[in-house]
């Protein structure tokens, strides 16, 4: 069974449209006077630095949010014209897939899928689910392993990723006509990036929509055939691809942080002390040193991490001195208390460095949260809101400075820049440099290949154990992606 690529209405034809659609959370303007009209075949690059107002828009779009000021319309029509705007985006066919994945990890993959699916028939539809959600995977992610009747979550980041996109684009009771993406790429590594991209061409090419955000930009002049840019919850501009350059882009969306070139050489003049990390697959460390690991996703480089973390933390009493930091990429299941503030939330590992006998000095957290959203550029109205009021990047910015804060020799991290924009991720590149050159340790596994070229030396890992191992100059994305695969020829 095949998913329907073929989407009903003309090429060129709205999907949704708006104008002047503003939205204020009480003094906050979040979303300023936008117009905008997304049609049938085209892929829209939504890019702006974290905070600019794209989660706001989209959702919008969606029909999550009904503007406080402006218009939304739609394609179709709900059964009630009253209708809400989410049930109006519902009958026009209109999908997100967000950057905090949805899916229930209780259930299974097919059983996901039957959550969206209103209409299905009661009578056998584990079977119809299954034969649906297998048949979306297949198209979009060729040779995917995935297991239909998988427990969510028991899958890694990226499966869960995968099984997302692909439900989003599965045939269900009303036909997909615009999908919705935010930062779809940010857990997988090239190679499956490179099937959902072509998916998108050709599901464009069939008449249906697409709004890609993303902050790699090599993907959105890759897929886009038009780029919107968001500044300080307005639309800047709004143009075809081709009537921009990377570094008018760049430009475009405003720099928020000084640009430095990646790469080993940065490092070559740092001294590196004793061998501070030594794992039994031979991943080892020395003091001050930023070691990467590199690799297809799923091929152990987050379970190696996740043992070395727990093997130094797991003590139940907590210390002044901990011996490692960690940084989770997947914020929503390992990194954040998504009740809590701001506050509690970057100062949570460091309370015990600045408390005495059992009472927290209030004011030197607050001084250290202070301090550390100054230095990362936290955008938030205070550190007292709840977590859950920042965008995705910012929440990201948190756990880095809750890792970076406390005196931790070790900094794990795991695909650490999930929705970081490109500013902000060369801040943190300079901060990871600067506390290395202090001689704090980094083992950084990263589905990127321009964030492994900031390491000093790479474990590449192929089916659990290390495959290859890159110093220096050696560490290209050519070495990477050689040491990834099975070479059928014998080595020479």
């Amino acid at each position: 069974m095949k998913t329907d690529t073929n989407i009903s209405g003309a090429h060129g034809a709205p999907v949704v449209a708006l104008e002047k659609a503003s939205m204020s959370f009480g003094p906050v303007h979040a979303l300023v006077s936008a117009d905008l009209v997304v049609r049938r075949g085209e892929c829209i690059g939504l890019v702006g630095h974290n905070g600019a107002g794209k989660s706001t828009l989209v959702n919008v779009v969606n029909g999550r949010l009904t503007p406080t000021g402006g218009a939304v319309s739609y394609s179709e029509l709900a059964a009630k014209a009253s209708a809400r705007n989410n049930a109006h985006a519902h009958a026009s066919g209109v999908r997100s897939v967000f950057q905090e994945l949805s899916l229930c990890p209780n259930l299974t993959v097919l059983e996901n899928l039957r959550i969206p699916y209103r209409s299905m028939p009661r009578n056998g539809w584990r079977k119809t689910a299954k034969k649906m959600v297998m048949a979306a995977l297949d198209q979009v992610f060729p040779n995917h392993g995935i297991s239909a009747n998988a427990v969510v979550g028991d899958l890694t980041i990226a499966e869960r990723q995968m099984v997302e996109i692909a439900i989003a684009f599965s045939a269900r009771d009303a036909r997909a006509n615009l999908v919705i993406l935010d930062e779809p790429t940010s857990s997988l590594d090239a190679a499956i990036a490179q099937q959902l991209l072509e998916h998108i061409r050709t599901f464009c090419t069939n008449g249906g929509a697409v709004v890609f955000i993303s902050h790699m930009l090599g993907e959105i002049f890759d897929v886009a055939t038009r780029i919107v840019v968001m500044k300080d919850g307005q639309i800047t501009e709004d143009r075809p691809t081709d009537g921009f350059t990377r570094e008018g882009l760049v430009d475009a969306m405003g720099h928020v942080a000084s640009h430095e070139e990646a790469g080993p050489n940065a490092h070559a003049k740092r001294n590196l002390g004793d061998v501070v990390v030594q794992l039994p697959n031979g991943l080892n460390a020395r003091k001050g040193e930023i070691v990467g690991l590199a690799g297809l996703a799923g091929h152990g480089q987050a379970e190696a991490l996740a043992n070395y973390y727990l093997s130094e933390t797991s003590a139940w009493r907590s210390t002044k001195t901990p011996k490692a930091a960690f940084v989770a990429g997947d914020r929503a299941r390992d990194g954040v208390m998504p009740l809590w503030s701001i506050l509690r939330n970057m100062s949570l590992l460091t309370l015990p460095e600045f408390s005495k006998r059992g009472l927290v000095d209030r004011g030197s957290e607050q001084k250290l949260a202070d301090d550390w959203k100054a230095k990362i550029k936290i955008k938030a109205n205070s550190l007292t809101d709840p977590l859950l009021s920042l965008s995705g990047g910012n929440q990201q910015k948190v756990l880095f400075a809750k890792a970076l804060a406390s005196s931790a020799p070790v900094v794990v991290m795991d695909d650490p820049m999930r929705g970081v924009d490109v500013g902000t991720k060369k801040e943190v590149y300079k901060m990871i440099r600067s506390e290395a050159q202090n001689g704090r340790t980094f083992l950084w596994y990263s589905t990127e290949t321009d964030e492994v070229l900031e390491c000093d030396r790479v474990f590449v890992f192929r089916d659990g154990e290390i495959s290859a191992e890159l110093v220096g100059e050696d560490i290209t994305e050519e070495n990477m992606l050689r040491a990834s695969f099975e070479m059928q020829e014998a080595a020479e």
